[in-house]
């Protein structure tokens, strides 16, 4: 299996380079990430796919600026946010990226509105209540905005969820597993909201999936096997998906 290297231009509305990512030390040490070096331009969709440990969720993460690289450089457009104190990256991460978690991650005490908004509130800043509900109308939920959480169905929740990672108007929303809690027709209108978040918005969409009928809505695969980047390839389809998967060895997860 040959190591790949993506060439890293400008002009990326998200990058890593030669980044590395160990947990533990000594003999109980675990790489995740070994040398990866990858850019997402602006107006892409990319899946990133892997078996079990291969490091696609640390690279996720890394990428988003939820953990931090032991090594290398995360980049934000022309900002190196890797080496930003906490406090700074913190304030950078709320108006630069979104996140979306397979499990909702909604407070169930508040309404939809006020779940969109609590970003915006952690940084500080007053809620613009007109941009709160063109971002619940953008995902199908325009008078849900009083509701709570547990008065929607699972596929809602997520749309709430992605209403609230898009109200900051992010340059590049990183998905983890976003449809992973969600039957399959529920989960097909999820990643068209993505897809369509890209097409319609020229936004940056990164998602880990282990599914490849959701990589499919992408406009790139990147496949992760023991750290670093093994396969990469434009135009996926499931079958196409499903056949260099089984390159890896033990599927998907």
């Amino acid at each position: 299996m040959t190591e790949m290297t993506t060439d890293i231009g400008t002009g990326t509305a998200a990058r890593v380079e030669d980044l590395h990512r160990q947990y533990g030390r000594g003999t109980a040490a675990v790489r995740a990430l070994r040398g990866v070096s990858v850019a997402f331009v602006p107006g892409t969709f990319t899946a990133v796919m892997g078996p079990s440990g291969s490091g696609k969720t640390t690279l996720l993460h890394c990428l988003a600026g939820m953990d931090r690289p032991t090594r290398g450089s995360v980049w934000w457009g022309d900002a190196e946010v890797s080496r930003l104190p906490e406090r700074r990256l913190a304030q950078l991460r709320r108006s630069r990226v979104g996140f979306v978690f397979q499990a909702f991650n909604l407070m169930p005490a508040m309404t939809v509105a006020q779940n969109v908004e609590l970003p915006g509130r952690l940084a500080g800043k007053r809620p613009d209540r007109g941009q709160v509900l063109d971002a619940l109308a953008r995902v199908g939920l325009a008078g849900r905005e009083r509701h709570r959480p547990g008065q929607l169905s699972g596929g809602q929740q997520q749309r709430v969820a992605i209403a609230r990672a898009l109200v900051s108007r992010p340059q590049v929303l990183f998905a983890d597993e976003p449809t992973g809690a969600l039957d399959r027709a529920t989960g097909h209108e999820v990643l068209a909201l993505l897809r369509s978040g890209v097409d319609r918005d020229g936004g940056t969409c990164v998602m880990v999936t282990h599914d490849p009928v959701a990589a499919g809505y992408a406009d790139r695969v990147l496949l992760l096997a023991d750290g670093v980047v093994v396969d990469e390839f434009d135009r996926p389809t499931t079958a196409r998906v499903v056949e260099r998967l089984s390159r890896l060895g033990g599927g998907a997860r």
